[in-house]
């Protein structure tokens, strides 16, 4: 679907879905994704199944993350709704060995370019648990602001956003 100077970003398939549930069960994975509860087995099947409605409707969704030089899945990342609000969010995860090489920042700056200028939305929000501040961070190294702490998926997150006109400015 898009590609970034180092990372491939394809629409998930049926084949993805064991790979994924191996990776989000990493506890130091899960804890920023709403916990075991939220990543076991059978959550991360159902959350699969609408990561591929979403792509139907929306004609985007979380999609696998590859190493353009390799092809090696190293996560997840993509544009979908806010559960609470329909607000589009941007959403990104990567396998432990990954964190801290610029992939997170590379990926969201990818989605956000798609986004806003060939998805034409107006806003896309960020959401993460507080203590995430590794994905806080990429939010504002992407020029995203922070809006206010509130509870999404079931627990506290900081929000961020930006809107088109503030990322076209920021070009």
């Amino acid at each position: 679907m898009i590609e970034t100077e180092r990372l491939k970003m394809r629409r998930l398939t049926p084949d993805d879905l064991p790979w994924l549930i191996e990776m989000r069960s990493d506890p130091d994975v899960y804890r920023y994704l709403g916990g075991w509860e939220k990543q076991n087995p059978d959550a991360v099947t159902k959350r699969f199944k609408t990561y591929l409605e979403w792509y139907e409707e929306y004609g985007f969704a979380q999609c696998l993350m590859e190493l353009r030089s390799t092809g090696e899945k190293i996560g997840c990342s993509g544009l979908q709704p806010l559960e609470d609000t329909g607000e589009i969010e941007l959403g990104y995860n990567l396998k432990k060995e990954y964190w801290r090489q610029g992939y997170g920042e590379e990926c969201a700056r990818g989605w956000l370019r798609y986004g806003f200028e060939t998805a034409g939305l107006e806003k896309i929000v960020a959401v993460a648990v507080p203590e995430n501040n590794g994905s806080w961070r990429i939010m504002e190294k992407c020029g995203m602001r922070y809006v206010t702490t509130e509870p999404h998926y079931g627990f506290p997150c900081v929000v961020y956003e930006i809107t088109r006109d503030e990322y076209l400015s920021q070009q």
